[in-house]
Order: structure tokens, then sequence, then C-alpha cells
């Protein structure tokens, strides 16, 4: 059941939802390990040259999958400055050779997902649906 803010959610969790089937579709263009919750909190600075991501889920997908979360970190007022977004999915296509539309769809599938999820257990999920939005934007959907 939708809680508070779900006649915003819907076609956001709904677009979030067309862009999963359009991806089942589609051949995964680059089969890697993805991590699924790789984010600033996971990334561990052990010294010069040393990181280490904790909580590893070790999943077959496609690598622009695991991109997705550079967008929504490394906290919410970072993640929606005026601009960034765009910038920033710029930034990561061109510097990982991802396909940009293709980013952005795997964007809008997880936020919309994660929202679900939120939505789910009683919470708002305002970052989610922001980014979403933002996703869908980008994408030239209304």
């Amino acid at each position: 059941m939708l809680h508070a803010g779900a006649g915003i959610a819907r076609p956001l969790v709904s677009g979030g939802v067309e862009q999963i089937a359009i991806a089942k579709k589609v051949v995964l263009r680059t089969v890697a390990m993805v991590n699924i919750e790789i984010h600033h909190g996971h990334a561990l600075d052990f010294g010069p040259r040393v990181w280490l991501n904790i909580d590893p889920k070790g999943l077959l997908g496609e690598r622009t999958f695991d991109f997705v979360n550079l967008l929504r970190n490394p906290d919410d007022e970072l993640a929606l400055a005026p601009g960034r977004f765009a910038h920033q999915v710029a930034v990561i296509a061109d510097a990982a050779g991802l396909d940009r539309v293709r980013l952005l769809q795997w964007t809008l599938a997880f936020t919309g997902l994660s929202a679900a999820w939120i939505l789910g257990d009683g919470d708002e999920p305002a970052l989610d649906l922001a980014i979403a939005e933002l996703a869908a934007r980008e994408l030239g959907s209304p």
C-alpha cells in the first residue's frame, strides 16, 4: 500500500517499472560483477591506495547499474544540488564509457524500485523520487 506522497510517487515508480521491463528485453550490454549497494557509506579508506568495499553482493549484471548510486550520494543535499545531476551523468558516462541513455534508464529503474521498497516500509522516499524525476526529465519523459 502506498502512503503519503503516493500521488507523486506512483508515476515515477511506474516509470521505474517500465525501465526494468525495457532492461529485461535488451541483452545486457556489459556483464560484470555488480554490487547493488556500492555507495559512499560502504567504501572505506584504509590508507594510501587501499579502499575496501564492505557488504558486496557479488551479483552478475550490467555494469552500468552500479554507477547509479554515484548519482544518489554522498547525501541528499549534494545529490540534488542544482545542475549536479546532469553534469554527473555526463561525467560518469564519459569517464566509464557508458551509454548516457542507458545510465539514465538504470537510474530511473533503480530509483523507482528503491522508492517502492521505501514506501512499502511506510517511509518517504524523497531522494529516490527526486532523482527519478531528474532521470525522467533527462530521458525526455513527462
